[in-house]
């Protein structure tokens, strides 16, 4: 664990070549803990929250291969971006959150959980990157950053989407009900809103407001670690998706 933790701090590395060489042995250890851990596992590993961040680890390889490949995202601020997302994402896999696992609870034991939290990972990890070209753009080549940002946006709504029409479903299966007003979920309804609004703002005003549809994007994500991390995290939101917590 701490091995592929650390490789993804080739980030810090100025050159090129050994920042890559870091990031590839990093996606490529993330995938062999997932797996190792996934043998090891009561069930297909999304419960906790080194789990979660585990998975996350575990995509953000392919996931940033299929950007550099299919959306050209290979200038230095998207290779910047790969190496500081996979430090951010591994470093608390490897050195902060427990790894033991643990039985999974009866209102995880769904054929809904892993397409349902699956979905919500391939868009955190796509919205991630958007937000990176989002924030870069407010220091240089807007429109550009902003159109990459869009096209990010846009490839993860869906999956955004999917997620929460598919904890709908199972929330009616498992707790009898479509929607119980649990922080995860009001908090999955905002996220999904900021990004709504964003797609109408930027219909209605085009490119005359870059920098808005940029900080849109910005505060979007803010909402996706508060949806991943905050209400997870903090006594203060307690709910019926307190399973994945720290402890």
């Amino acid at each position: 664990m701490v091995f592929y933790a650390l490789s993804a701090a080739g980030v810090f590395f100025p050159a090129l070549r050994m920042r890559r060489l870091f990031w590839k042995a990093g996606c490529i250890t993330a995938v062999a803990a997932w797996l190792f851990h996934w043998l090891g596992a009561f069930g297909f590993p999304l419960q906790t929250m080194f789990e979660i961040f585990l998975t996350l680890g575990m995509l953000l390889g392919p996931l940033s291969w299929f950007c550099r490949r299919w959306m050209g995202m290979t200038d230095p601020l998207s290779e910047f971006a790969e190496g500081l997302l996979g430090f951010c994402i591994l470093f608390p896999a490897g050195f902060v959150f427990p790894e033991h696992p643990r039985p999974l609870p009866p209102a995880l034991q769904s054929p809904f959980f892993v397409p349902h939290v699956g979905t919500y990972m391939f868009a955190y990890i796509l919205l991630a990157h958007a937000a990176v070209q989002a924030a870069g753009g407010q220091f240089a080549a807007p429109y550009q950053r902003e159109q990459r940002a869009y096209r990010l946006v846009s490839l993860a709504f869906p999956f955004l989407t999917l997620g929460l029409v598919l904890g709908s479903i199972w929330a009616k299966i498992a707790w009898g009900d479509w929607w119980s007003w649990d922080p995860k979920e009001l908090w999955s309804l905002g996220c999904w809103l900021v990004y709504l609004l964003y797609f109408h703002w930027r219909a209605w005003m085009g490119s005359r407001f870059v920098k808005a549809n940029l900080w849109m994007i910005i505060i979007g994500f803010l909402f996706v670690l508060c949806t991943l991390l905050w209400v997870n995290l903090s006594k203060t939101f307690m709910g019926l998706h307190n399973y994945a917590s720290f402890e």
